[in-house]
Formats: structure tokens, sequence, C-alpha cells
């Protein structure tokens, strides 16, 4: 088969290296000036590949049933990295490059494909694609493509200075897909509270539950970044499809953030501080409390209940100032952009293309793979681990 992959990004190099290597000519047609862009500053430069613990609760989609037979080839994923002669190395389940570098994926990767035949073609935006005789025509700007077989390997709209502007949906869409609507997912979240100025370069490990319209839906632990639009760090990012989906849906969100999380309740912290307070008597309840928080939200707490900075822990409102610290509430008013997001939530469908196969059900001969998708997972390996397996499912069934 002849085949033309659209976007030469994570799973569009893996499909293609697959389906060379089941004897199909492939021609890849990048936008960028470099393939593979966004791979690059996956995990910060050190690109966490991949997860031990692959499952589906570590993903938000509208087709459950369709993840689950995609995650059905999640052991190919390794074995095809071996055969790049890739290392790579542990950290609790998140597989990283032995190197610690993005970088030596990005080699492995692009090695592979040029070794396999793969003929990459960059600076070519495709406008539209056509289906004549049983044919695609893939229209550029200067030139015309003829394919029997097109893989869309577009991305989302996240990190659109990437090449990810939501060209893919416009193309899908011209087929008689549906786009599920698109939010940016690993991304920041924005509130509009006076004091986040106060409290800006803060990082702590908490505990965060997310509340919707007064019902919790989300518990996670991690390290939070207390900025001056609002919160940031991995928790952040792990409940923010969910946040993205909510506040899309006039939703009041809300995060409850736990600054103690060594504690295991409101009556144990209680018993520490009283215990603090008897051993150090002649302490005021800033200097205890600051043994634990950092002094900027011990200020903003006291700030917050209009305390003495020199107040006692027996003459302080006990109950408020547990509540603050295990408690403390955070209206959540957006999040940030796709420029700032790692991946989006939303996208084509799972219900429209055959998970067997990631062939549409549209349209015979269109595959669909990766991020255009309305599949989106959490940190730790996860959205580049749905790359390589719809990858591998496009390009051996092609």
């Amino acid at each position: 088969m002849n085949v033309v992959i659209v976007g030469a990004g994570a799973s569009g190099l893996v499909c293609a290296i697959r389906a060379l290597e089941n004897g199909h000519k492939v021609t890849i047609l990048e936008r960028n000036n470099k393939v593979l862009k966004k791979l690059l500053l996956t995990g910060n430069g050190r690109c966490n590949f991949w997860n031990e613990n692959m499952d589906k609760k570590y993903y938000y989609t509208s087709d459950l049933l369709s993840l689950e037979t995609i995650l059905e080839k999640k052991d190919l994923v390794l074995p095809f990295f071996d055969s790049l002669a890739l290392i790579y190395k542990s950290n609790n389940g998140y597989l990283y490059p032995f190197t610690g570098q993005a970088i030596s994926v990005y080699n492995a990767l692009l090695n592979k494909a040029l070794y396999k035949g793969a003929n990459i073609i960059l600076n070519k935006y495709v406008k539209r694609i056509k289906k004549e005789n049983n044919k695609f025509m893939i229209e550029c700007e200067d030139e015309v493509f003829e394919a029997d077989k097109v893989v869309l390997a577009t991305g989302s709209m996240a990190r659109p200075n990437l090449g990810s502007d939501g060209n893919g949906y416009n193309l899908a869409q011209s087929f008689g897909h549906h786009i599920n609507p698109v939010y940016p997912a690993l991304v920041q979240l924005e509130s509009k509270e006076s004091f986040l100025k106060d409290w800006d370069g803060v990082r702590t490990l908490a505990e965060i539950t997310l509340e919707e319209n007064g019902k919790i839906i989300k518990k996670e632990m991690g390290e939070l970044q207390l900025t001056s639009y609002g919160i940031s760090g991995i928790a952040i990012f792990n409940i923010s499809s969910l946040v993205s989906k909510g506040l899309a849906l006039g939703k009041k969100e809300v995060i409850k953030i736990n600054f103690a999380p060594w504690c295991l309740n409101k009556d144990k912290l209680k018993e520490y501080l009283d215990y603090q307070f008897s051993l150090l008597p002649n302490y005021n309840l800033k200097q205890i409390l600051e043994g634990f928080l950092n002094y900027k939200i011990v200020n903003i707490i006291f700030k917050l209940l209009k305390l003495n900075d020199l107040v006692k822990w027996n003459n302080a409102p006990k109950e408020k100032i547990i509540d603050y610290i295990m408690n403390f509430p955070l209206i959540i008013t957006g999040t940030k952009s796709f420029k700032e997001a790692q991946t989006a939530t939303g996208g084509i469908p799972l219900e429209e293309i055959n998970p067997k196969t990631m062939e549409s059900k549209l349209v015979k001969g269109l595959y669909l793979i990766g991020e255009i998708l309305d599949v989106d997972g959490i940190c730790g390996g996860y959205n580049l681990g749905f790359a390589w397996m719809s990858a591998i499912i496009a390009g051996d069934n092609i």
C-alpha cells in the first residue's frame, strides 16, 4: 500500500515504522521544519515515555470499552522500543531513556524510520484531503499526494507553536467525523483570589480535593506550585481535564488543599498543636505553624482570619485554623490556554473508530491515532503511551 501519514509526531513516526515493517510505502507530511518537536519537551526534556502500570483508570475518554481494547496491545510497546536499540530505566514504574534525555528517544525513532525507508517531507501543510475512486488525494499548498491509505496523526490543539493548531480536526470533520469539545489538559489552573500574590513561588507537598458543584469528584496527592495566577504542579495537572470540562459547562470548581497531608485528620492535627504548645508555652501560634507550613501560607491564614501576629494557640480560633490548614478553599475560574497545556481533552470520539485497527468507521482507509482522539491521560507517560499503542495498532493493520 501507498500510505501517507499526516504529522511526524510521536504517533506518526511509530505508525510509519510499523507500516514500513509490514511492507508498505510510507510518506510522512510534517508542517514543521523538524519532526517530533513536542517529544523533545516531554518531561522537561527527560521524556517519561511509558508507565509499567498502564490501566484505563489513568485516562479520561468518552468510550472506556474502546480504550480497553486499545490497551490490550500494551505488551507490544516495550518490545518495539527494544527494537530501536533504546536502553531505558524505571523510576517507580515510570520509564525514561537511560540517558535521561528526550533526544535519545527522538534519535531512536527518527533513525529507525529513515532506516526503514520513510519519506519524511518537512514544511508541508495539508490543506484538505479528498477520496476519489478509492484513492486519497492529499492537497498541500504547492503539491498533491496520492495514497491508498491515510493516517491522521496531527495532534490536538495543545502547544500550537509546535504545530498542533487543530487542523487535524478540520480534516477529520471533512469526512464526517464529530469532534467532542476540546479543552486544555495537563494545564495550570487560574483563580481570582486576592491573596494569590502573597503565596507566589511556594512549592509544597499537599493533598488536593476537587469539588464540582459541592460534590467531591477527585483527590490527588503531590507537589503543588502556588502562583500569582492560581495553582500548578503534577497533582493539579492530573485533575485539570475534569476542571476544563466542568468550567465549560458552567459548573463551580473548587480545589480544597490539605497542607498537612502527613496528619490523618483534623483531630490528630489538633492533638499535635496542643502537644507542641504544651512543650513550648511561650511560643506564639505562628512560630508553631511555621514548623510545617511555609511562612507565606501561615501569613495568608492569619490575614483571612484577621488574627494578631502574636496570638497564641490557646487564644486562637482552633477549628477555623485547622480547617484552613487541612481544607483550604480555592475557587477556580479558568485554566491556562492551549499554549501552556501539555495535551488536550476531547477530540474525535473513539466510538467512530475501530479500536482493533484504528480505522475510521466512516471512511475506509482512513486511520486516526494519538492525541487527535478523545483520550487524555494523567502525568506519568500515559499520553505518550496511548500514542505508541494506537500507532502500533494502525501500522500493523493497514
